[in-house]
């Protein structure tokens, strides 16, 4: 095996590395480097911080994530089904009406429950 075939690669390599590092040194090379106090204190869309960054977040902000995630799925499921959907048996077809049935209950069933409501 000749080790030359892999040159170019590691040309490649090496310029991208380049393209990564030389700004970065560039940058703290000639760039002013004065920090102080207004410039190293937090910033909170124009306001000083409310409260410690490390506060308990509330568990509606999970909750609509997860269900974000799942519908987000159900998407993910339903393209590949509708490109082949003219292909595909009436196994197929009954299976994802079957999915899209479970889905749609707890689907009803979250809204029932109120996790689709924010107060």
């Amino acid at each position: 095996m000749d080790l030359t075939q892999y040159f170019s690669i590691l040309i490649f390599c090496l310029i991208a590395a380049g393209l990564a590092i030389v700004p970065l040194v560039l940058n703290r090379l000639l760039a002013p480097h004065r920090p102080d106090q207004h410039k190293n204190a937090p910033y909170e869309c124009g306001f000083d911080a409310f409260n410690e960054a490390r506060m308990p977040f509330d568990i509606r902000f999970y909750l609509v994530a997860i269900l974000f995630i799942i519908f987000d799925l159900e998407i993910a499921f339903l393209f590949p089904w509708a490109v082949a959907f003219k292909d595909i048996s009436m196994l197929g077809f009954w299976s994802m009406i079957v999915f899209l049935g479970v889905l749609t209950i707890g689907f009803a069933y979250e809204w029932k429950k109120g996790a689709l409501e924010w107060e």
